[in-house]
């Protein structure tokens, strides 16, 4: 059994050893060394622009929940934690209503008061009313009677005429006299009245603004979703690194308008990626993409570029920061296991290229601000320099370079210089 055993074991290795001497032979007929750099060889045929980035899940639709615009405290009562699924209709959150239902409570006292003032104002113009108008009879009846007297003046002395006329006049002064106090009295009664009408509108518009106050200290949700709490920044002048902002809490406060809580629509999913610049125009619109989520990278959901910005973002023009262009992935199948901010690997298959020169991607460097290749010439390396069509994670499609040549996959004049002894190789930017 022993020897079985062993005999097994020696096949098992005689088949690796094959099997590497076979691999090794056939990468030698693309890459070799010279003088102990790695080299390989260009070579024309078809390439696919694959564009790997990295990504985050996030819900493209999603509800902020704001305390309402209510002057006065806005104390928690009640907040759903995050994590949470809420529907559609539930109350998620809540703020102590007390103080706006005192102030119903004067609005309504108030109002009460105004109506009294109204029914009291009115009974009493009703009263004054009714005065005036006997008041006016007896000085109409005045009036009348002083006439009757002055048209017997012929019958009387003169003093006596004289009298009657003069108790004419001032019957029909005293009935002018009533009859403006009347007018003013009806006026001033109209313009009290008018202020208690306005005093109850007040009352009742604060009745009503009272009433949606106390309606708006209960929120709820008006989509399905995670519930997420925000952070309490409230009452904090600068945070940062180092510095732990908690997330709101039942019993504290807030300020009219603040962001409490959002919730994330998890129905519908798609990813956020950044693509580097010089993959920007390997990707359009509309194509198919497989998304890897690290949670789960056994499992690949399909998906296609949903959008891709115009402009880019990152490092200024000059500068050596990378600058990326921030593009929108659609999942065309969802996964009900998904979250919010989980991150996955996004592979997008971009155009498909045939007949092109490609080269290792690790064979291209910069030289005087020029990309260039090290290839072989003799017993050492030319600098030449090439034009980028495109670049893929692993390979470079090239113009500018017949095919067959060899290209140093390392920097042959820094692996030169750091050899003793070594001798330099030629360096010379252009053709062949």
């Amino acid at each position: 059994m022993k020897l079985r055993g062993r005999t097994r074991w020696i096949a098992v290795l005689l088949v690796i050893v094959v099997a590497g001497v076979g691999v090794s032979l056939s990468l030698a007929k693309l890459r070799g060394t010279t003088h102990g750099i790695p080299t390989a060889r260009v070579t024309r045929g078809d390439v696919d622009l694959k564009v790997y980035a990295d990504g985050l899940t996030r819900s493209p639709n999603t509800s902020l929940l704001m305390a309402p615009p209510v002057n006065g405290t806005l104390q928690i009562v009640k907040l759903v934690r995050t994590g949470d699924m809420v529907h559609a209709g539930d109350v998620v959150l809540e703020f102590d209503p007390s103080e706006q239902e005192y102030n119903l409570e004067q609005a309504q006292s108030q109002l009460e008061q105004a109506d009294q003032q109204i029914l009291k104002t009115k009974a009493d113009g009703d009263v004054a009313a009714s005065k005036d108008q006997v008041d006016l009879l007896h000085a109409r009846y005045d009036v009348r009677r002083a006439e009757l007297d002055v048209s017997q003046n012929e019958l009387k002395s003169a003093i006596d005429a004289k009298k009657n006329d003069l108790a004419l006049e001032e019957a029909k002064r005293r009935l002018a006299q009533l009859e403006q106090d009347v007018q003013s009295r009806a006026a001033s009664s109209q313009a009290n009245l008018a202020v208690y009408l306005a005093q109850k509108s007040k009352a009742q518009l604060d009745i009503k603004q009272a009433q949606d106050h106390i309606a708006s200290m209960t929120i709820k949700a008006p989509i399905s979703g995670i519930f997420s709490r925000k952070f309490n920044t409230n009452g904090l002048n600068f945070w940062g690194p180092g510095i732990t902002v908690p997330e709101y809490q039942l019993g504290d406060q807030t300020f009219p308008g603040s962001a409490v809580a959002t919730i994330l629509d998890v129905s519908s999913m798609e990813i956020s990626s950044d693509i580097p610049e010089i993959s920007r125009a390997d990707i359009n619109e509309g194509d198919a993409a497989e998304i890897y989520v690290d949670a789960t990278p056994e499992n690949a959901l399909k998906a296609k570029v949903k959008t891709i910005a115009g402009l880019a973002s990152g490092g200024d023009f000059g500068s050596d920061s990378s600058r990326n262009f921030n593009a929108t992935f659609e999942l065309i199948q969802q996964d009900a296991q998904m979250r919010p901010g989980e991150t996955t690997k996004v592979v997008v298959q971009g155009q498909h290229l045939k007949d092109v020169l490609f080269l290792p991607r690790q064979a291209l460097f910069m030289h005087e601000g020029k990309p260039v290749v090290f290839a072989k010439s003799g017993a050492g390396f030319e600098a030449h320099t090439v034009t980028i069509k495109h670049v893929t994670e692993s390979q470079v499609v090239i113009e500018g370079l017949a095919e067959g040549t060899y290209v140093a996959l390392v920097n042959p004049e820094t692996t030169e210089a750091s050899s003793p002894g070594a001798n330099n190789p030629t360096t010379k930017t252009g053709g062949k």
